[in-house]
């Protein structure tokens, strides 16, 4: 079953982000998650991506504005970080945002949750509850060159 797991994991995260044009777009649709869970969720994903780029400071993230609990937590997760998040478009002169495309979906009963950048995508099973969520699967990373 873990095997499984990650095979689809794995696919999902090849398919389900591509680079287009101005940068990553996903073809999911969210999930609906408790504010509870988006936030278990939205902090382990925010400390493992910045494992992955590096430290507060070096870099500025781009999001799309969303309301969703998922968006609204991550954004805070990564603030909490450290991070500079954009998400009005609003870019300052010499500053080169990193595009951060993310999504949260339904496999199998588990939530999938998937963050991107133009280098690396980040994707981990949770089993949610309405009081969080727990990892339910390796993290999965893609490095891109």
């Amino acid at each position: 079953m873990r095997k499984l797991l990650v095979t689809i994991i794995t696919t999902i995260l090849l398919s389900g982000c591509q680079t287009a044009e101005d940068g990553l777009t996903t073809n999911s649709t969210p999930v609906a998650v408790t504010g509870p869970a988006a936030s278990a969720i939205a902090g382990d994903m925010a400390s493992r991506l910045a494992e992955q780029i590096g430290p507060a400071g070096t870099a500025t993230l781009k999001m799309e504005k969303n309301s969703s609990d998922f968006a609204t937590a991550l954004e805070a997760a990564l603030k909490g970080w450290g991070y500079t998040v954009i998400t009005d478009g609003k870019v300052g002169k010499g500053v080169k945002p990193v595009e951060l495309a993310y999504s949260i979906d339904d496999v199998d009963g588990q939530v999938l949750a998937q963050l991107s950048t133009p280098s690396i995508s980040l994707g981990r099973a949770y089993t949610t509850t309405a009081a969080g969520a727990t990892p339910a699967s390796p993290l999965s990373i893609i490095q891109r060159n």
